[in-house]
């Protein structure tokens, strides 16, 4: 079976399980930012990426599908860091995995999440993948990578209230992240200029987890200001039978009314963090390829598969330094 097969495979299942789901950016976001980040690498690496930017583009469910539908223990807490849990002030924390588990054990990590610090790991993964020029991992690390990226940048990714539980704001983390993105995305500008490196990975991943912590009272405050000016019949969407219906992440289904004054009261703050994850996604990948030498990309494909995506690679590109994300048309085969 094709990966893209078994990807979509996996999501239907998971889907048609009736979990309550909390995707990092939904399934439209996550996608749409991993397909951005691979514009603004430069010419040296965007080649590849886009020969295998439909890869880049499913794969990025994936680290939820592994959470949910294969139930895999290990990948939970990788997706989330709940700082308050921890009682320290963000800039004492233990900046790396082998100083977070030299002063934490184990089931701390687990319930309250290790985000950054695997964050670091992957990016090391990658780097080392890079320098062997070992095509399957780094497709396969860079997706992950824009994954996790991603999650930091979701202010309640990095939040012991991550689902508004605390605020009685129950379904928020939904509708933030993968409601809002889906409704109002298309006119996102998605363009971020060139891939910068980055000098101290570390410092960098605390400072989006920090960032994003800052937002998270914000983001809890204005749904609630919003929601004590509407009355409960405008809120969700019912029924027939005057029933909440519920969206595809088996969350209560939001009226657009009430999703577009959220989305406005929030004064930009969705696009603004996923124009930051998608940045931050190609920064990272860009500064593992440095890091790991500038190895030589180009051969890792066949010349001829890379010579027909040339006209497609010119216009997406062209779309995308205007902002938009075109349907795909390259081959991958």
């Amino acid at each position: 079976m094709k990966r893209k097969a078994l990807i979509y495979l996996f999501t239907s299942l998971f889907l048609l399980t009736g979990i309550p789901l909390s995707f990092g950016w939904g399934i439209w976001g996550h996608k749409h930012i991993n397909k951005a980040a691979v514009f603004a690498l430069p010419p040296e690496m965007r080649t590849f990426f886009y020969n295998h930017i439909d890869f880049i583009t499913e794969e990025s469910v994936v680290p939820d599908i592994r959470k949910y539908t294969i139930n895999d223990k290990m990948e939970f807490a990788r997706h989330y860091i709940d700082l308050e849990d921890f009682n320290l002030p963000v800039d004492n924390f233990p900046r790396t995995m082998k100083e977070a588990t030299a002063k934490f054990d184990s089931v701390t990590l687990e319930k309250s999440g290790i985000l950054p610090w695997y964050i670091q790991v992957v990016t090391d993964k990658l780097t080392k993948a890079f320098k062997n020029k070992n095509k399957t991992e780094i497709l396969f690390l860079a997706a992950d990578l824009g994954h996790y990226i991603a999650d930091a940048h979701m202010p309640l990714h990095t939040s012991t209230n991550h689902d508004g539980q605390l605020t009685n704001q129950k379904g928020i983390h939904s509708f933030w992240e993968s409601q809002l993105p889906e409704l109002f995305g298309d006119s996102y500008n998605f363009y971020t200029g060139d891939a910068k490196f980055i000098n101290d990975i570390t410092n960098e991943t605390w400072h989006i987890i920090k960032h994003s912590n800052m937002l998270a009272d914000t983001l809890l405050l204005t749904e609630k200001k919003v929601h004590e000016s509407f009355s409960k019949g405008k809120i969700y969407n019912t029924d027939a039978d005057n029933k909440i219906i519920k969206n595809q992440y088996n969350q209560p289904e939001h009226t657009l009314e009430y999703s577009k004054a959220f989305h406005d009261a929030l004064n930009g703050m969705v696009e603004r963090q996923m124009r930051a994850a998608i940045a931050a996604t190609t920064n990272y990948w860009y500064t593992a390829w440095v890091n790991a030498g500038k190895p030589d990309l180009t051969s890792l494909d066949d010349e001829n598969l890379t010579n027909r995506n040339k006209k497609y690679l010119k216009e997406d590109f062209k779309a995308w330094t205007k902002g938009k994300i075109t349907n795909l048309k390259i081959q991958n085969e």
